[in-house]
């Protein structure tokens, strides 16, 4: 057999074949790709203030006897407190208690050991932070000085805040006004106004 006869058959078909196989090798249309936003993700919630805390301070506070000008004294405070709130939304209220510890000299009323606070505060939440006023009742506790004037209820108010540092902990400040009339010998009136600061557990 020829070539030919073969060459020429395979020529014939292949020329009507290949406009077939031209007309199926034309591009696929591509579909755009959209692009879809990530997720932006949720702002973070606030914080829960509801529960128990504890913890440590340390202050600085100016204590005035009516005894007589000269009779101020400015010293530092050490001591602890306790608290429990509760978080209502966009506002917290709570109860707490707090020792101050000084040895502040009070001149004839002998020395000031310290001031116990208890009371209740009520602020905003702010997220991380509590905005808050505070008071309550007072009690001074002396010791010596030659009026014997011993110890006094009184009360107290202040301004803190308080803000989330990690998971459970805290730090706060807090400028408080105290104020006593109370003492054994009637004429001495003590007030004592303080900044604390303090490191707190939240459990």
């Amino acid at each position: 057999m020829k070539f030919s006869h073969i060459a020429l058959p395979a020529l014939l078909i292949g020329g009507f074949a290949a406009p077939a196989l031209a007309g199926n090798l034309e591009a696929t249309p591509v579909e755009p790709v959209i692009a879809t936003p990530a997720p932006v993700p949720a702002a973070p919630l606030g914080r829960d203030w509801t529960g128990p805390s504890a913890g440590i301070q340390l202050g600085y506070g100016g204590f005035n006897t009516d005894e007589s000008s000269e009779e101020y004294e400015e010293k530092g405070v050490y001591g602890a407190r306790l608290n429990y709130d509760h978080d209502f939304g966009s506002w917290v209220g709570g109860a707490g208690m707090q020792y101050d510890r000084t040895d502040a000299d009070l001149g004839n009323a002998g020395d000031l050991d310290g001031i116990f606070r208890l009371g209740a505060r009520a602020g905003y939440d702010a997220g991380n932070t509590l905005i808050y006023g505070t008071g309550g009742y007072a009690k001074a506790f002396t010791d010596g000085g030659t009026l014997d004037a011993g110890d006094s209820d009184g009360y107290y108010v202040g301004l803190g805040t308080e803000t989330f540092v990690s998971d459970n902990w805290t730090l706060g400040t807090e400028l408080t006004y105290n104020e006593f009339k109370d003492f054994d010998d009637s004429d001495l009136e003590l007030d004592a106004t303080q900044l604390n600061v303090s490191l707190n557990y939240r459990f």
